[in-house]
């Protein structure tokens, strides 16, 4: 695990995967057909690559990834698309519960070292890390704005300067909806309307297509302000752009992802060995030490360039409601987006 940790870095730089690109469906150019095990995955490479290629590394199996946005990537699953997935790796709880009948039930062998609060209850839906929804911000641009929270989304000098994902393509998106929702709502999602409809209408009419374009569009200084998660930014801020994080003062809410073995797979053995692999503690730490996300295990550490969790102001959703609720969040949300339009 050691030697793996010192690997890390160098495998960042290495596209080792071919993939569907954000946007399309593109069969990977190297794909060798039924013999390998495909990943579905809305991660961005840069995470991605080091983790599959020591799987492959310590495994012998080889596996295909497809990249693109977490609602594309569910739809492809739904429809059966080629190359058909075994694996379902990212897309957070709150997205990919609302499709849990697309999954195979399992269980997997760490499943005891698993933080309690992000237990696999459901029998298919295996956490593996926990990501809260933040801003990131560029300093640069900034200046002396004070970006503290939601609240502060609302600012006349921030119109058109927002970076926000549209949460029907973006899990991460979707989660900054919930998030809203439930601060500004102050613990009622139905009271938290008023102020997605002030929000979308700070956005001048832009809505991105992906959650990369969020993060990104924020490091390269095309935005003063991003709706996000906590690695987006984390990567950025390594890398000594002009970037910081804002953990929302109003409440965060902090919630996994999942890696999930799609039904019908071809390749079950192959896909539980690696849902066992992501989760186990070799793994886990890697992720922690040197990939920007925080494990789901009870015996791995938060990461040390992160705000510790305490000092978070932690909040919470009601699972049933917003699974529930999905469909109708995601039109009314578009249904504002679109009069702020007119």
């Amino acid at each position: 695990m050691k030697i793996w940790i010192k690997c890390t870095a160098a495998l960042l730089c290495i596209s080792c995967l071919a993939g569907c690109s954000e946007g399309s469906r593109t069969v990977p150019a190297d794909f060798h057909g039924a013999e390998d095990m495909v990943v579905y995955c809305p991660h961005p490479l840069e995470f991605i690559n080091p983790i599959v290629s020591e799987f492959e590394e310590q495994t012998g199996i080889k596996v295909e990834v497809c990249t693109g946005g977490t609602g594309e990537l569910l739809k492809m699953v739904e429809d059966r698309k080629e190359p058909r997935c075994d694996i379902f790796w990212g897309g957070s709880l709150s997205t990919t519960m609302a499709k849990s009948q697309l999954f195979e039930p399992y269980i997997s062998k760490n499943e005891p070292m698993i933080q309690e609060d992000y237990r696999n209850k459901e029998g298919n839906l295996t956490r593996f890390t926990d990501v809260p929804s933040i801003l990131m911000v560029n300093t640069n641009l900034a200046a002396d704005i004070p970006i503290e929270g939601y609240e502060d989304l609302l600012k006349p000098e921030l119109f058109g300067k927002i970076a926000m994902c549209d949460p029907s393509t973006s899990s991460s998106a979707f989660e900054h909806l919930i998030n809203m929702l439930y601060a500004m709502g102050e613990g009622d999602p139905q009271a938290g309307w008023r102020y997605v409809e002030a929000f979308c209408n700070n956005l001048g009419g832009k809505l991105l297509q992906s959650s990369s374009e969020v993060y990104q569009g924020v490091a390269e200084g095309r935005y003063t302000v991003g709706l996000t998660f906590e690695e987006g930014a984390a990567h950025y801020i390594g890398s000594g752009y002009p970037v910081r994080v804002v953990y929302m003062k109003e409440g965060v809410i902090s919630k996994p992802d999942v890696v999930c073995i799609v039904k019908e797979t071809e390749h079950l053995p192959e896909a539980k060995q690696f849902v066992d692999f992501v989760t186990g503690k070799d793994a886990q730490t890697v992720i922690s030490e040197s990939l920007g996300r925080r494990s789901v295990r009870t015996d791995v550490n938060e990461p040390e360039y992160l705000l510790d969790k305490q000092a978070i102001h932690i909040i919470y959703d009601e699972e049933t409601v917003v699974k529930d609720s999905k469909k109708e969040w995601l039109n009314r949300f578009s249904e504002i987006f679109q009069d702020t339009l007119d």
